[in-house]
């Protein structure tokens, strides 16, 4: 038989077995294509550490929260841990299976939909801000892409906001804000750099992310998640529903601490989280989590151009290991391994979702508490765990005592703690 048609025959298998699985390419999305390795060529991967995990999420108990759970995806398949409650009430055990609120892992899906406008045409990320939003900004150096890699300038209305952690808290619980108050608040402090000269975290570049999101594609942000990310992945579990502060389903129950000592724990899993929005409003569950960030990498979401934008990054602080580019994080762990994700903190909910770069292996992690820093430096652990698999004794042991200079830094702060 010619060379040809043995070729012709191969991709037509690939594409019949392909079918059968189910892989089809998302609506608005991009396939990958797949690596050409053979087992002589691919790296070795360390199996994640399992023991590691459930450790990093006793520690995370230890230090304040009710309950932890983590979810690893690979090529052996999915491994999950859960420990504690996720109803300090009913003492319901933590089940992998809930949903919580994932504070600013939201300002990845955001980042996500904006890139795909971008994509289309519709804005550039160069462009000032003020193109698309007359007026909105004091300044019009400030570019879309400066509001995607928190180098904006503009101030975080949140540190002021929740000055008080727990009274804070009360005092927006059930309000609903226009994305032009948020916008408001933020313009009534100082800004905190020139545009494009430093990165300062600021929930405020998110919001007018979903102010961009809106205004051109002329519904509410609900609509772009579900059109162009939760429908095409399927994600069942993830929902934006503000200005409603239920979570549906089965769900954990979020746990705020109060910045005195000792204080009662404030239960905080209702609240509009109007306050956040585009920035921080989305619920969703480990394994939902687990599909978006290796669907991301994986390169299903957008172009291969708009991924080497958004893994385009930038340090963070000092350390070289932590890095931030297109509403997405970059942590180096001390095995090597790069990991690209986000973090999250809303009241009563710490979380992470991070995946290597080529989507093969993922991992979400949950606390069912904040304003405890401790905790989410504990919860953290996980990453290192699952990523980089058991270490030699002598490593585990300097870690065991504070000298691992990955393991051991405290957890970026995406909102404004005391704890």
């Amino acid at each position: 038989m010619p060379l040809t048609s043995h070729r012709r025959l191969a991709v037509s298998a690939a594409l019949i077995a392909s079918l059968a699985a189910g892989v089809v390419p998302a609506t608005s999305a991009f396939a990958a294509p797949a690596p050409a390795t053979t087992a002589a060529t691919t790296p070795a991967v360390p199996a994640p550490d399992m023991d590691g995990v459930t450790a990093a999420l006793n520690a995370a108990m230890a230090n304040g929260a009710p309950g932890a759970m983590a979810r690893f995806t690979g090529p052996e398949g999915v491994r999950s841990r859960a420990v504690g409650v996720q109803d300090r009430v009913t003492n319901a055990p933590m089940d992998i299976r809930s949903r919580f609120r994932i504070g600013s892992v939201s300002k990845t899906f955001s980042t996500v939909v904006l890139l795909q406008l971008v994509q289309e045409g519709r804005l550039e990320l160069d462009a000032p801000v003020n193109t698309y939003l007359p007026g909105l900004l004091p300044d019009d150096r400030i570019t879309v892409r400066h509001l995607l890699t928190h180098r904006s300038g503009l101030a975080d209305y949140t540190n002021a906001m929740f000055a008080d952690t727990v009274p804070g808290f009360e005092s927006v619980r059930n309000r609903v804000f226009s994305y032009q108050e948020l916008v408001d608040l933020s313009l009534s402090e100082p800004r905190t750099t020139e545009p494009g000269v430093s990165y300062k975290y600021s929930n405020a570049n998110f919001v007018v992310v979903g102010m961009l999101i809106e205004k051109l594609t002329g519904k509410p942000v609900a609509d772009a998640y579900q059109r162009r990310v939760l429908k095409p992945l399927k994600l069942r579990d993830t929902s934006y529903v503000h200005p409603d502060v239920r979570i549906t389903g089965p769900h954990a129950r979020g746990y705020l601490h109060p910045d005195e000592p000792g204080g009662a724990l404030v239960d905080s899993t209702e609240q509009t989280v109007s306050w956040a929005q585009s920035a921080g409003a989305v619920i969703s569950s480990p394994a939902d989590l687990n599909t978006f960030i290796s669907a991301l990498t994986r390169g299903r979401l957008l172009s291969p151009a708009m991924m080497e934008a958004m893994t385009s990054v930038t340090p963070t602080d000092t350390t070289n290991t932590r890095f931030y580019g297109l509403g997405l994080r970059r942590y180096d762990l001390s095995c090597g391994t790069r990991v690209y994700g986000h973090t999250g903190t809303v009241q009563g909910f710490y979380t992470y979702a991070f995946a290597t770069r080529d989507g093969r292996r993922s991992l979400s992690a949950m606390a069912n508490t904040s304003n405890r820093g401790a905790a989410n430096t504990a919860l953290g652990g996980t990453l290192e765990a699952a990523f980089c698999g058991k270490k030699p004794a002598a490593a585990a042991s300097r870690a065991a005592v504070g000298d691992s200079a990955v393991t051991s830094l405290p957890a970026e702060r995406d909102l404004s703690e005391r704890g």
